[in-house]
């Protein structure tokens, strides 16, 4: 009986990993409540770590994916006040959700731009609440550390595609895209990251 249950508890946990992205997008939806002021990157430091530490990329889902990891290998979240200019995150390498969003944000323009895609894609970052099978979570905490959470939207300005990811999300649980709620269409998820 012992070895079932525990054989049952290891299917499960194996399931919930394979399919975490999908099951916190059946769950978690963002909503936008505002927008964080764009970052243009002037640091010489961040610009070398890009240059070299970006493979080819051509695709905004490769554009994507480098940014994510670029973000996620130079951030360690905290919840202590930390700076959202990645200008200065490149130095301290501590950031809340916002600093994670807007590090993201800019990586992911400068990609975007070193690829001729300007005309065609644009990242923003959103100031988002977050819906729990339909429940705002955020009413239920306290902290004015929790009133919101940042994630970021990359949007086609001709086609109006849209890919939503949180940096810190996935940074944590390796899940690539989120679901925007609301009046936002649908998101086209080619590939879990």
């Amino acid at each position: 009986m012992l070895k079932r249950l525990l054989l049952a508890l290891l299917i499960f946990s194996v399931v919930i990993v394979i399919f975490r992205g999908a099951l916190y997008r059946a769950a978690v939806t963002y909503q936008s409540v505002g927008q964080r002021l764009s970052y243009k990157i002037t640091n010489e430091n961040l610009i070398q770590y890009i240059e070299e530490n970006t493979k080819e990329v051509t695709q905004i889902e490769d554009i994507i994916r480098e940014s994510l990891s670029l973000t996620s290998k130079k951030l360690s979240f905290s919840f202590a006040k930390a700076s959202n200019d990645p200008n200065q995150l490149i130095e301290t390498g501590v950031a809340n959700c916002i600093g994670y969003s807007t590090m993201f944000c800019s990586v992911c323009n400068y990609l975007i731009a070193q690829n001729d895609l300007l005309e065609h894609w644009e990242a923003s970052a959103h100031i988002g609440q977050l819906n729990v099978f339909g429940v705002n979570i955020h009413s239920y905490l306290n902290s004015p550390f929790f009133k919101d959470h940042d994630y970021v939207v990359i949007e086609n300005k001709q086609t109006k595609e849209k890919f939503a990811v949180d940096p810190s999300v996935n940074d944590y649980l390796r899940i690539g895209y989120i679901r925007l709620g609301g009046k936002s269409k649908s998101l086209r998820v080619k590939s879990a990251i």
